[in-house]
């Protein structure tokens, strides 16, 4: 099995590599007569590409998609999906020094201890070049997500660089778009700003924290014991490249709490019952519970750095490399789109699986 593919109803197949001519994704399951073109999918690759400022990778790359199959006059058909996205800034000499060498903290070295065989070019399959045909297919999910549940809305911003976290206490919302870095704490992103201005021009790098919440969504969604709604998150999440930690709600902080702290008190509201907390992050035996779905990974620093570090070649030699090329001084910048893209997915998955399963049958209370 070569496992390119993600989701039970609604399924996900990227393919291509970061030098290749084009990646994309194939989409099977969506469901018929959703309003869908490029400009639907475009404003989603926007966010993500790279070259848009200074702290992110200086590859320019438009990132344009093309609906190449399953729409007819601007509306899915219920068959396949292809989508295609050109490499147009691709430069291969940079990595030919990696043909022969290891680049410590990638996956060069598991790739040809597993296959014999890898692309050194940009990381071939393992580039988080890969991550443009997620978010392609994330701006089809979101699509289908406003026909047929539009109350739901996806978030999703940095709330940690380095060792540098966010205050929570000036939260706010609208200052995500705001700053090149998808924080909600406009004095973060100024401290942050001459942060990783530093650790860029010394030739570093540094990991993240990225927190995605979805807002409206449906109780109900997900399964008990191996349907769950936080498993596949949880699965979703992990499979972003770079990503080495995945927390639900409050995740491993819950290990710290009482019993008393943790549990989610309930009392009725004027729609039904209200929870006067949510460490639980919206999910409840793997199945929703209405709140607000709350999911946080952790990117660690780019391996692609300007200071020698000891590898192997291919012959089992000593020797010491320095990667270069254009990369992402902090690659949880663009992570960002990407976790909202994975996240829109798995909620238009188990919002099919539910209807498939249940038909938006639901248990009255009050």
């Amino acid at each position: 099995m070569s496992l390119n593919t993600f989701g039970h109803l609604f399924r996900v197949t990227t393919w291509g590599e970061s030098h290749g001519p084009a990646l994309g994704c194939t989409i099977d399951g969506c469901p018929p007569g959703v309003p869908l073109t490029e400009a639907d999918i475009q404003p989603w690759l926007d966010r993500r590409k790279p070259g848009q400022n200074r702290f992110t990778t200086q590859r320019r790359e438009a990132d344009e998609v093309k609906i190449l199959s399953g729409t007819y006059e601007g509306r899915t058909t219920g068959t396949p999906i292809q989508l295609m996205i050109e490499n147009t800034d691709q430069r291969s000499k940079d990595y030919s020094e990696i043909a022969q060498k290891f680049r410590p903290g990638h996956a060069d070295i598991t790739y040809w201890q597993k296959y014999g065989i890898r692309d050194p070019r940009g990381g071939g399959r393992s580039s988080a070049r890969e991550t443009a045909a997620r978010v392609a297919a994330g701006g089809v999910a979101r699509a289908a997500l406003a026909a047929l549940a539009p109350q739901v809305k996806i978030t999703g911003y940095m709330v940690q660089m380095g060792q540098h976290a966010i205050d929570r206490r000036r939260f706010d919302w609208a200052e995500i778009e705001r700053n090149p870095f998808w924080v909600p704490d406009a004095r973060a992103a100024q401290d942050w700003e001459t942060y990783l201005d530093d650790l860029r021009k010394s030739g570093n790098s540094v990991g993240a924290v990225i927190e995605v919440v979805a807002q409206g969504v449906p109780a109900g969604l997900g399964a008990p014991i191996y349907g769950k709604l936080d498993s596949d998150l949880a699965a979703a999440m992990m499979s972003i490249n770079a990503v080495k930690g995945v927390e639900i709600g409050e995740g491993m902080a819950a290990a710290a709490l009482t019993g008393i702290e943790n549990a989610d008190e309930i009392e009725m509201g004027n729609d039904g019952p209200r929870y006067l907390s949510n460490h639980a992050g919206g999910i409840l035996g793997g199945i929703s519970t209405g709140q607000d779905v709350v999911v946080r990974f952790a990117v660690k620093p780019t391996s692609s750095i300007l200071t020698p570090r000891k590898t192997v070649t291919l012959a089992g030699e000593a020797t010491e490399l320095v990667t270069k090329g254009r990369h992402d001084p902090c690659v949880g910048i663009r992570a960002v789109p990407v976790g909202e893209a994975m996240m829109a997915c798995v909620l238009l998955d188990h919002l099919l699986l539910d209807r498939g399963q249940t038909g938006g049958l639901r248990g009255q209370i009050g």
